[in-house]
């Protein structure tokens, strides 16, 4: 019986890249039907390993910088050139990212995003004329005021001296002082890749949503929804209020320092499947299997496997999601039309262990195996009934 399968996973956060996700699906699946037809399609949302996802697609290379990182300090960082010459990818996890940061060091409130804004201005320098910037996996609360700064705008107090980095300098922010702002900016296309579709403020803004995962106490998160509904004010000022606009919480408010750019944000997964080729593997194939390292209610507002369902959907092709953990709100996953949503992990690894490379890539071959075995055997089934 043949059967044509296309394997377009996220990367396993803090585990495996999406193209080393790909590779032990494969094996998975071969493992069940050998002579399959195979289609690896790497992707992701704007999150970590965006920009590795489009060089890999697109024959392009990285370009190292070293930056400020999300406490100040130097780090080593990169953005991607694509295969064009002229389009260039900067990952905000890359210089402003919580991974960066060990566990014990985390501050919402200092952390910035003053070493993003050096690679989109790096990247500049390199004669992009079309700078793709992905924001999740931030380490940040700062409303995006640290990029603004890297590419020359001031962010002042009322007495005219510049604020502290981090949220705890929106707390005395008065002006921002935009005549500085690097003139190369006006020719350039933006293009945001979000993985995450939540507005500023709110109930599902950037301070309640995900200053938690960043490790904001509860008295931490109405703190820091002070300082961006102050900043949102200030920035307001200089033209239209877009504090409501989808995207603009996304890496603690960067969306909203990105849209005052001119930039234009989008779903992360609908850019990265446009330079992959995704719906063009999806057309004839049998099944889709696709994951990220975490599925849960917040999965449909922006993460590959969402969006990997929706195209999936159109094209009435079967998907099944993968994930390390499968948390509560799960089932809307399964709602918007994926075929199942499946753990990876087993009952007999350590839960310290669940994360290590070799382990995940096993639990991936394991699984797509399974995938693949009742898919055919439900093939059968029906081919003889």
């Amino acid at each position: 019986m043949s059967l044509r399968v296309v394997l377009a996973p996220d990367s396993f956060k803090e585990s495996l890249p999406a193209a080393d996700v790909c590779a032990a699906l494969e094996q998975g699946v071969r493992a069940a039907a050998r002579d399959a037809e195979v289609a690896c399609v790497p992707m992701a949302d704007g999150g970590e390993g965006t920009a590795a996802t489009l060089v890999a697609a697109t024959g392009g290379r990285h370009v190292p910088v070293t930056v400020a990182g999300p406490l100040g300090t130097s780090v080593e960082s990169s953005f991607g050139l694509l295969g064009d010459g002229t389009t260039a990818v900067v990952e905000l996890a890359a210089a402003s990212g919580l991974e960066l940061v060990a566990a014990g060091d985390r501050d919402v409130h200092r952390s910035g995003t003053f070493g993003t804004g050096e690679l989109v201005r790096a990247a500049l320098d390199a004669g992009a004329t079309r700078v793709v910037v992905g924001i999740g996996g931030s380490a940040t609360n700062d409303g995006g005021a640290g990029l603004l700064v890297a590419l020359g705008a001031r962010v002042l107090d009322g007495a005219g001296e510049p604020v502290r980095a981090g949220a705890t300098g929106l707390h005395d922010v008065a002006d921002v002082d935009w005549s500085g702002l690097d003139p190369r900016l006006r020719d350039v296309r933006l293009d945001v890749a979000c993985d995450v579709d939540n507005p500023l403020l709110g109930p599902r803004g950037a301070s309640t949503v995900f200053g938690p995962q960043k490790g904001a106490s509860a008295e931490d998160v109405a703190h820091l929804e002070a300082a961006l509904t102050r900043w949102a004010d200030v920035v307001a000022r200089s033209g239209e209020d877009r504090r409501d606009v989808a995207g603009a919480g996304a890496a603690g408010g960067t969306g909203l320092a990105l849209l005052q750019l001119g930039a234009d944000l989008r779903p992360g997964v609908e850019l990265v499947a446009e330079v992959v080729g995704l719906r063009s593997a999806l057309h004839g194939a049998d099944l889709v299997i696709t994951g990220e390292g975490r599925v849960d209610a917040q999965t449909l507002h922006g993460k590959t496997p969402a969006g990997v369902v929706s195209m999936a959907r159109e094209l009435a092709v079967p998907v099944v999601v993968l994930a390390g953990c499968v948390g509560d709100g799960a089932e809307t996953v399964l709602d918007a039309g994926a075929a199942a949503v499946l753990p990876i992990a087993d009952g007999a690894t350590a839960p310290a262990d669940l994360l290590a490379p070799d382990v995940t890539a096993a639990n991936l071959q394991r699984t797509a195996r399974s995938v693949v075995t009742l898919w055919l055997a439900a093939a059968r089934a029906s081919a003889d009934g």
